[in-house]
């Protein structure tokens, strides 16, 4: 090609380089599961490029960042191989402050999940594997209608075992919208337009329309026949959010607090032994005839306690059996506070037949109560913040402060810039203490 003259016509040369300039410029975003580094002039194309975009706002000088970085390093290709893709990206929002005030980032490391554009924050675990579910979980449709047989397999498999499932077998399509997204956070929904008679043997169900709930962690399923009202939808999904039986920790009490059923409550020395298996055996088979309640069990040696604020101490009579109102109060039934070990099937028939005809002795719980205890949670992760800011601003002022000779020790940040937000800094010192809202794993 000849050289061009140097007199050649300015607006040809323009046109030239703008045209040469546009091939290089477009963002061209990597799709193989690697972190995406995005700046003021990738941000919106990506936000535009992808359906579904994690993206982490930190700061370089950020501990907990600095933590997060490799969790989400590793779960970044899981996300990207998904049939519905998420991928992941950062920003240095302390360096990029116009989009730090413009996405409301006001502590580090924040995450936001866009979905078609459309920001939410992620609050969730953050640790590689269980963000990745709870990723996959957010970015899914709120109810997905699933088409054959192989979609069903597809989408149990794909939903993992963690969260109940619910599927509709010959529901209406909007049978299920409303509260697929009121329940979203809590379980997985799909209907099945065309399904064949495996299903119905696989899922156990002999007419449709039906409501099959499916809880993979603890081998449990269950099937509704209607009325298909939303009323009476939301009760069904409302009794298998959680398994027939729930093991008492600090998660599943997070999980009662929404649940308004009384809970009839069982403490053994161990759950490990066989003789606690063979009980909470018995347990499932009750609590399926009795949704009204929620059945719980937990061993002094699990968690020794929260079992003895009900009185059940080690060398005690084991197992106990009480309903507890999941505040202060709990009844026993006269004559069976204690299960014996025979036929123990029956002793659980009868307590709750006299619980029902109100043969109880309501007692008082002698240490802290559900709602103690869940306040105990929050209060220990709000003496931390608080630890965390009192921290941070001593330092501030500290670092702001003037020098012997009278010169500053440190440049103040330039905050000059239109639209800054200003942005706290995060301490290290504290555990988990993250910034802006609760942003622990």
């Amino acid at each position: 090609m000849a050289a061009l003259n140097r007199h050649a016509n300015p607006v040809l040369l323009l046109l030239l380089c703008s045209t040469l300039f546009s091939l290089v410029t477009p963002h061209e975003f990597r799709t193989d599961g690697t972190v995406i580094e995005l700046d003021e002039s990738s941000f919106d194309s990506a936000i535009a490029s992808f359906d579904r975009i994690l993206v982490d706002f930190y700061a370089p000088w950020c501990g907990h960042c600095k933590r997060l970085s490799p969790e989400l390093d590793s779960a970044a290709p899981v996300l990207a191989a998904l049939k519905e893709p998420v991928f992941i990206a950062k920003l240095n929002a302390d360096k990029y402050r116009k989009l730090a005030s413009k996405y409301e980032i006001d502590g580090f490391p924040t995450l936001k999940l866009f979905v078609h554009g459309v920001p939410e924050d992620y609050t969730g675990p953050r640790k590689a594997e269980l963000l990745t579910n709870h990723i996959r979980k957010l970015a899914s449709p709120n109810v997905s209608v699933l088409e054959s047989d192989a979609s069903v397999k597809d989408f149990v498999k794909g939903a993992g075992s963690d969260l109940p499932i619910f599927i509709g077998f010959g529901m209406e399509e909007n049978a299920l919208a409303t509260l697929g997204g009121q329940y979203k956070k809590k379980a997985w929904f799909g209907l099945v337009k065309d399904f064949s008679e495996e299903m119905m043997v696989l899922y156990d169900f002999n007419k449709f329309p039906a409501l099959v709930s499916l809880y993979p962690k603890y081998n449990e399923q269950s099937v509704f026949y209607g009325p298909f009202q939303e009323a009476f939808l939301e009760d069904f999904i409302m009794q298998n959010l959680l398994p027939l039986t729930v093991p008492i920790r600090y998660e599943t009490l997070k999980l009662l607090r929404d649940d308004k059923r009384k809970i009839v409550l069982v403490i053994v020395e161990d759950e490990t032994e066989d003789k606690s298996g063979n009980l909470l055996k018995i347990l499932r088979s009750a609590a399926t005839a009795n949704r009204d309640f929620v059945f719980g069990f937990i061993g002094l040696k699990q968690w020794g306690e929260f079992a003895e604020t009900f009185d059940a101490a080690k060398g005690s009579d084991l197992p106990k059996i009480l309903v507890w109102d999941g505040d202060e109060e709990y009844y026993v039934v006269e004559g069976l506070e204690r299960l014996q070990e025979e036929d123990q099937e029956s002793q659980v028939r009868r307590f709750l037949e006299g619980y029902r005809e109100g043969k109880t002795i309501k007692m008082m719980v002698k240490g802290p109560s559900f709602k103690s205890f869940m306040n105990s949670i929050m209060g220990v992760g709000l003496v931390l913040v608080i630890i965390v800011m009192v921290s941070v601003m001593v330092a501030i002022f500290y670092l702001a402060g003037e020098s012997g000779d009278g010169t500053p020790t440190r440049p103040a940040r330039p905050e000059n810039e239109p639209g800054y937000k200003p942005i706290s800094d995060s301490s290290e010192g504290a555990e988990e203490g993250y910034q802006g809202g609760n942003k622990e794993d």
